[in-house]
């Protein structure tokens, strides 16, 4: 957990437009607001990330993000809660409130609400989050601080201490109406 003084810090820069890194259950990530535009561009840009790929959005609780969700009678609400609050990433079908530059060049949205107690922290005290990966793209994912100030140096507002989750590799990757595994964790 943060020191409240931290967590304020980081909710201020996030709802000023600016980029913060934190543990998640298995690397460091990079976040921002998903509603501020200029912020998720220069998270792209610092990444070198397409901006078609898409990004995760990660969240306290599912009342914050059922509003990206496009109501579906195809969602499989009972399996997608049984790993809730969890490492798993689900993709559902986007509502119209979705950005593109959140979806990328999908009509889908990836949401997980983490388990982390830091990543849970912050959300519930600046709401969901953009969450990727801390490295450039194509490099190993930061696992510690360190490796963030080494990949970005002071390109990020804030780098917050903690640490990562047990997991091995990142969090699984399904699809909320089949199921279907995108990515193994």
């Amino acid at each position: 957990m943060l020191r409240p003084w931290l967590a304020h810090q980081a909710r201020r820069i996030i709802h000023n437009g600016g980029l913060i890194a934190y543990p998640t259950e298995a690397v460091y990530g990079i976040g921002a607001s998903p509603e501020n535009r200029q912020a998720v561009m220069r998270l792209l840009r610092l990444k070198r990330r397409k901006s078609t790929k898409g990004l995760i959005i990660v969240a306290a609780g599912v009342d914050q993000v059922t509003h990206y969700i496009r109501p579906s009678d195809a969602i499989d609400w009972p399996g997608v809660r049984r790993t809730w609050p969890g490492p798993v990433t689900w993709v559902f079908p986007a509502s119209r409130r979705v950005p593109e530059w959140i979806r990328g060049r999908y009509a889908t949205i990836a949401i997980r609400i983490s388990d982390h107690p830091v990543v849970r922290q912050l959300c519930r005290i600046a709401g969901p989050l953009v969450s990727t990966s801390a490295n450039p793209d194509s490099r190993f994912p930061a696992k510690t601080a360190l490796r963030v100030h080494m990949y970005f140096g002071d390109k990020l507002d804030l780098v917050l201490p903690g640490h990562v989750g047990g997991l091995a590799r990142p969090t699984e990757i399904r699809n909320a109406v089949t199921g279907e595994v995108l990515r193994a964790g």
